[in-house]
């Protein structure tokens, strides 16, 4: 940009964004995505457990019953509050989610540069644009360099249009003096903001528009319904509450179960009825053996683990924008990273320089003078780097010219060649106040550099030695060189520039601390780690090396660029280390490994990784550093950049399909010998031991289990210890529901030997329900230790704190004594008396239950954890 065309602008202050960001309104537009909490209450009373719940109350009424009636609402009321509560939770994570994943906005107030989300953007920032930027708000363009934006979102026209910087008839006369070469100044009136998106050389940005070249400051004018993107109606991305795979397959579960407890409960109602002649008491027994089928849990068990897992990875610095994500974790086989500030710590210090005609270690160089030619070298690789630098390498050239004492002459930015991708380097036009012609320095790739300045082949083949020598450190090399222009006017290419190289730089960022230990439980967890970096070859395989990632061949950019598909296929199956990648070959070897059968991770930071980002099965973006495109183009966003976040990332993406894994299985074995029991006794013609009362209320008991008690716990201990999981394997497969089928079949066995036993010992009918019913509740129990864990004895789950697990137990059983003992409930639940003999025989019944459920999951775990 133009010198201090933005230091003059200080914003406006806390104060007033505080006022305005009230009076006004956020940033953003109305999300009908969102449910309130009456639309939650309304979705929860549809199901068709609560009105089962209500056709019993009914039922119950004509019977006279006035008591049953209205526990069974009361039953019902707590079964809505619970399920209420859980999905408002759910909503409200999501919209602290949706807040830390939109769009975010680096703005000028009282002077400072801050970092804050889009919504809070108002009118009258100013907000400093830069590539790979989504343009917050619509704005005035006060100040900007070579300003390219994407307004095919408003327009449909792919072509990026050309900005052009406007003077507001506020401050036209404030300006500060322009050098010849900048963009056009267009005069422009800020209250009469209808200038159409599209054309060259509008001083207009609009809200939701990308940046795809350049850089600029701009003043918000409107913004959130106000803006243009407001009045056409268009809605901005919101995280996804489920995947759709996942409610797919529990769906098709759901329906096939409901089905058939819709055939079993009309038949029941046609043999009670016609068997025993009360045809409400049939009526009621239906609807019991009905509640007791359906498997009513699935959906809120899925949404709570998806929001709560989106959730618990937003805790370990992770953002979870698609929670599909979260499924395909524990699929990934290969894990592929980018270098710089990812596996290192992203803090580049110089620690060598090397002119033509000296070398200078900056460690060894403390007191002494340093040659004029370094001098020179450092000198031009600051000016070839911002005024206010963001990069780590631009703050590296910036700190040591500070460090050095020596300041550089004053002069102005005149124009600035970003780095493209035919060109890797950055070259910086200045100009001296009162002089004419321009000092022009550019820093970059050696090989480019080389190419700038005209090396010959033996020059040439002098500075690979160089650069071998120091990549073989591991440093960043970087070329530096100068040039002067004198003519009228700046070229439009940085290759028409005389440049004349004044040396190498290099800089180390280390490798962090725990990256080595990440890398090797990635390698025990059956992930390859895949390094993609734009660094020389010779640094890649050194700072591969010094991570514990594969370091044996290295293939380049060029080498990718020239294989076939199927070369490059078979290629990427072996090869670990990448280097010299431009950011649009990501999209390559992405492609390449998904052909080769492997499921990808991508990392990525800029504009030109959004391609490969979204074409990886697991697109993760830098949220430090990374662009609001390559965000917007992920699935994860990682808040530190940190490496061992995504190994975190990992883990607990295991840990949440295993418990939801779980969960399931747990809900389809517990509802076979509920549904067993109330069948039974319409079978044998003995008592009925479960009303509809006993169903509603083992529901309360079966709902926060299999929602909370799950999601709450702890990994398996080889959860990073075993291979990646099949991308193509159900959550409910095969052998899962074999499990869930035999448990609950045990259960039931064993449920109905104690009823049977307690019926053929002359008990009461209402005894008998009552050995039933405890004899049930404890295996359920048992059913909840041998899920909790595939390889911790049922036993020793009790060890394992949960503290939602005890408080789901500690409630269920006062309840359950209280209605033992306390003589009005004990008639509302038709029990008898409960002698200490019925509970031994229910504890044995369910102890046994737990110890040969033990036996056979020892067969089984293998299966379960695939």
């Amino acid at each position: 940009m133009t010198g201090n065309a933005t230091t003059d602008r200080e914003g406006l202050t806390p104060a007033q964004a505080a006022t305005r960001l009230c009076t006004e309104g956020p940033n953003e537009l109305p999300r009908p995505g969102v449910r309130s909490l009456g639309r939650i209450v309304a979705d929860v009373v549809r199901e068709p457990m609560f009105g089962m719940l209500l056709a019993a109350g009914a039922v119950y009424l004509l019977l006279g019953d006035l008591a049953e009636a209205l526990l069974l609402v009361a039953f019902a009321s707590i079964s809505v509050a619970i399920a209420v509560v859980q999905e408002h939770r759910s909503e409200r994570v999501l919209e602290a989610l949706r807040d830390l994943t939109s769009p975010r906005a680096l703005v000028i107030r009282a002077g400072q540069r801050l970092r804050i989300p889009g919504r809070e953007v108002v009118r009258g920032d100013l907000i400093v644009l830069g590539e790979g930027d989504r343009v917050a708000a619509d704005a005035t363009v006060l100040d900007c360099a070579d300003l390219m934006v994407d307004e095919s979102l408003l327009t449909g026209e792919s072509v990026a249009v050309r900005k052009t910087a406007a003077t507001t008839q506020a401050d036209a006369g404030a300006a500060p003096d322009r050098p010849p070469e900048t963009s056009p100044v267009a005069t422009f009136d800020a209250a009469t903001f209808d200038v159409a998106p599209g054309g060259d050389d509008l001083p207009t940005v609009f809200a939701g528009t990308l940046v795809v070249r350049g850089q600029g400051v701009v003043r918000v004018e409107a913004t959130g319904a106000r803006s243009r993107i407001g009045g056409i109606g268009q809605a901005l991305g919101e995280i996804v509450s489920a995947t759709p795979r996942l409610a797919q397959q529990t769906r098709g579960i759901v329906r096939a179960v409901a089905l058939v407890g819709f055939v079993c409960t009309a038949l029941a109602v046609l043999l009670f009825g016609w068997l025993r002649g009360s045809w409400l008491d049939a009526l009621l027994a239906g609807i019991a053996l009905g509640m007791s089928m359906l498997p009513e849990e699935f959906p809120l068990v899925l949404t709570v683990f998806m929001v709560m897992g989106a959730w618990r990875l937003s805790k370990a610095r992770v953002l979870t924008r698609r929670a599909a994500a979260i499924e395909t974790l524990g699929a990934a086989t290969v894990l592929c990273t980018d270098k710089t500030g990812t596996l290192t710590e992203n803090r580049m210090t110089i620690v060598e320089l090397r002119a033509p005609q000296a070398r200078l270690r900056v460690a060894e160089a403390a007191t002494a003078p340093w040659p004029p030619a370094v001098q020179r070298l450092l000198a031009a690789g600051t000016l070839a780097s911002a005024a206010e630098p963001f990069d780590p390498m631009e703050k590296a050239f910036h700190a040591l010219q500070a460090a050095n004492g020596v300041a550089l002459p004053p002069m102005q930015l005149a124009r600035a060649w970003p780095l493209r991708p035919e060109l890797l380097a950055v070259t910086h036009a200045w100009q001296a106040p009162g002089r004419r012609g321009w000092q022009v320095a550019a820093k970059g790739s050696p090989e480019a550099i080389a190419g700038l300045c005209g090396l010959d082949a033996g020059r040439v083949e002098a500075l690979r030695r160089q650069l071998d020598e120091m990549a073989a450190d591991g440093l960043r090399v970087l070329g530096v060189a100068e040039a002067q222009h004198d003519g009228g006017q700046l070229p439009d290419a940085p290759q028409d520039f005389a440049f004349e190289f004044v040396g190498l730089v290099g800089l180390e960022d280390p490798v962090r601390a725990s990256v080595p230990e990440a890398v090797r439980e990635c390698r025990e967890a059956g992930i390859r780690v895949v390094m993609i970096t734009g660094d020389y070859p010779r640094t890649a395989r050194t700072i591969a090396a010094r991570a514990g990632i594969e370091d044996g061949a290295v293939l380049t950019g060029t080498e990718v660029q020239r294989m076939e598909p199927a070369a490059l296929r078979e290629a990427v199956r072996r090869v670990s280390v990448f280097a010299r990648i431009m950011p649009e070959q990501k999209l390559q070897l992405v492609q390449a490994l998904a052909a080769a059968g492997e499921v990808v991770a991508m990392t990525g930071d800029g504009v030109n990784d959004a391609p490969a980002l979204k074409a990886a099965d697991i697109g993760i973006a830098m949220g430090g550093r990374g662009t609001d495109v390559a965000r917007e183009a992920s699935s994860l966003v990682l808040l530190d950049d940190d490496f061992g976040s995504i190994v975190r990332t990992v883990r607990l993406g295991r840990r949440i399909y295993d418990n939801l894994r779980k969960a399931m299985t747990y809900i389809l074995a517990i509802h076979v010998p509920i549904a067993g029991m109330a069948l039974l006794p319409l079978v044998t013609g003995l008592p009925i031991v479960f009303w509809p009362v006993h169903i509603a209320f083992l529901e309360m008991v079966i709902d926060p289990v299999c929602s909370i008690v799950f999601e709450a716990e702890r990994e398996e201990a080889n959860v990073m210890r075993r291979p990646p999981r099949k991308p193509d394997s159900q959550i409910l497969s095969g052998d899962v529901i074999g499990w869930s089928l035999l448990q609950g079949l045990l259960a039931f066995m064993l449920v109905a030997a104690t009823y049977l036993a307690a019926a053929r010992a002359g008990a009461s009918d209402a005894e008998v329900r009552t050995v039933a019913f405890v004899a049930l509740v404890l295996a359920n129990l048992a059913l909840i230790l041998v899920n909790r864990s595939w390889s911790v004895h049922p036993i020793r789950q009790l060890t394992r704190p949960n503290r939602a697990l005890l408080w789901v137990i500690l409630v269920a059983g006062s309840l359950i004594a209280l209605a033992l003992s306390w003589p009005p409930a004990t008639a509302l639940f038709r029990f008898g008396v409960f002698h200490w003999r019925d509970l031994a025989l229910a504890a044995a019944a369910a102890l046994i239950l737990a110890i040969v459920l033990d036996l056979f999951r020892i067969r089984w775990r293998k299966r379960l954890a695939g």
